[in-house]
């Protein structure tokens, strides 16, 4: 106990002070504060604060670590899982996270703030456990003057926490949370109890909570969404099922981490959701807001390979200034000794939107050009068939690189980043022309899909790496369109993106200094590049 006042009394010399309540039903061992008109990350409440000295601390010792990505963002303190909450309010994207604290690594929301999605500043931790046991994934919803956070709190149900705050530093807990409880033993239930969405329409409330049933083939499990709604966030109505005609997911999927919202002006919406069996996925359709279906038209992946090892994880997700869907994603780690407790991070933030024909289309942020410099450019490099050319001009471990190429009568080119120049490491990028899974074509009924493929089975001499099986995903080009690959090299993360329509992200672990050389082949036949821009890539952490 008196190890307990003097904590609280050297916190409130600091200008910093628990309020009773909060500090005696806290039960995590992580310190908690509340914050009194904060507007700004220059305010001295944050400045002096003891988290935020222990984050900034802690990203200085991580720049020893040599993965340590440079434009891709980390958590603080170690590992971090599911983004959630994604939001812009009062001039800021929030991002909410699955942290583990270091003296308590129970699951809180860990916090950071951005401007442009790219410059991420840290903050407090944001949601801590209590009553609930962790506090697992949700989502954000916001309105004229609050921000409401809607989550999975471990064995206690769907938790809702409320903030008004300019920088959302301060969440209280609805005193009715959890306010859909977990079913209690024995207890049989037509829904399953986890992670949540929220939306509103026509001022009612609405929520889908993650889960499965278990009529699927062979009695296996399929992926099934639970519909609620409420008129005041306390009283929440079970409905049905909420997803239609969907013939995308896979047997054994779930939709966990469920974001559902508009996409662009087309009137259709797009609904992300994780599967613990396949990743990161997506389905399009129409919501019929009658009988409050989503009823699926199209379907697809953001994880092309295993749901481990490298690959992209769970979705976070909100709509931007047009009408298009930011998401950003957390990668899972295929390395099993960290370095500093450095385990995963976020992908770089996408922006979604539909083609004409509604297919999905990825592109990154706008902002991420901003980190740019030292440009080198050329133009005509010819590829001879079957043999690698250096490309000189994208040395480097934190590139990006943007490559129009000119197959003609090639049917495979393949790039090898982050290699040493004996070739003892190396990632690979292929692009395989006309080379995708059958699949009817979108244009006209004619022709096939290529693929982009990512292989990290040379990427690392480490012998506590798992190599992932290679990534691979279908990406249309046009019979007479140039492939443009633009690709973001961040020490330990990979990720293509092609002509702006399909996405593949990897991790990957190089052990040598001089693994990072760039090289390009063309097989069978000559191809071109008609186009190269490489640019060095700032830190976002300086």
């Amino acid at each position: 106990m008196m190890k307990r006042k003097l904590f609280l009394l050297a916190l409130s010399m600091m200008g910093i002070a628990f309020t009773g309540t909060a500090q005696d039903k806290l039960k995590s061992k992580v310190p908690y504060f509340r914050f009194e008109g904060v507007k700004s990350l220059d305010d001295k409440q944050l400045t002096d604060n003891p988290l935020m000295k222990r984050f900034a601390a802690a990203r200085s010792a991580q720049e020893a670590n040599a993965l340590r990505p440079t434009f891709h963002y980390i958590n603080p303190e170690g590992k971090l899982n599911d983004p959630n909450g994604l939001s812009y309010w009062n001039g800021n994207w929030h991002l909410f996270y699955q942290a583990y604290p270091p003296e308590d690594p129970r699951q809180h929301w860990g916090h950071a703030v951005s401007k442009d999605l790219v410059h991420w500043k840290d903050l407090p931790y944001a949601i801590y456990p209590d009553p609930e046991e962790k506090v697992y994934s949700g989502a954000t919803f916001v309105e004229k003057d609050r921000v409401i956070a809607m989550y999975h709190g471990t064995k206690a149900g769907t938790m809702v926490a409320i903030s008004s705050d300019p920088l959302l530093l301060n969440w209280d807990k609805t005193p009715q949370s959890p306010v859909i409880a977990m079913p209690k033993p024995g207890e049989k239930l037509p829904y399953n109890v986890f992670d949540p969405n929220i939306w509103k329409q026509d001022g009612v409330y609405y929520t889908v909570l993650a889960g499965t049933r278990p009529d699927g083939p062979g009695g296996k499990n399929i992926r099934a969404n639970f519909l609620f709604r409420s008129h005041d966030l306390n009283s929440w109505e079970y409905m049905h099922e909420f997803i239609e005609n969907d013939m995308y997911s896979f047997v054994g999927d779930d939709g966990a981490c469920p974001y559902f919202m508009p996409i662009g002006k087309s009137g259709k919406y797009v609904f992300l959701h994780f599967s613990h069996m396949t990743g990161g996925k997506y389905l399009i359709g129409d919501y019929d807001t009658k009988r409050h279906k989503f009823v699926v038209t199209d379907g697809g992946h953001f994880n092309h390979g295993p749901v481990g090892f490298g690959g992209v994880h769970a979705p976070s997700a909100y709509p931007d200034q047009n009408g298009d869907v930011v998401v950003l994603f957390n990668m899972n780690s295929g390395k099993r000794i960290h370095e500093g407790n450095l385990i995963q991070a976020m992908t770089l933030p996408r922006v979604l939107s539909l083609d004409d024909k509604g297919k999905l289309n990825q592109r990154p942020v706008e902002a991420l050009q901003s980190l740019r410099y030292n440009k080198q450019t050329a133009s005509g490099i010819n590829l001879p068939a079957n043999e690698f050319v250096e490309m000189k001009q994208g040395t480097g471990s934190a590139k990006e690189i943007v490559m129009k190429v000119d197959m003609k009568k090639s049917n495979f080119i393949e790039l090898n980043v982050l290699s040493s120049p004996d070739k003892k490491e190396y990632t690979r990028i292929m692009f395989y022309k006309n080379g995708g899974f059958p699949e009817r074509d979108i244009k006209n009924g004619r022709g096939r899909f290529s693929s982009i493929a990512l292989d990290n089975s040379n990427g690392s001499l480490a012998d506590d790496v798992t190599p992932r099986v290679t990534e691979t995903a279908n990406v249309f080009i046009d019979k007479d369109e140039a492939v443009e690959l633009r690709i973001f090299i961040d020490k330990s993360i990979v990720e293509v993106f092609v002509n702006d329509r399909q996405c593949v992200s990897i991790g990957t672990y190089p052990t040598l200094k001089n693994s990072d050389h760039v090289f390009v082949k063309s097989h069978g036949k000559d191809a071109e590049i008609i186009s190269l821009e490489t640019y060095d890539m700032k830190s976002v952490y300086k």
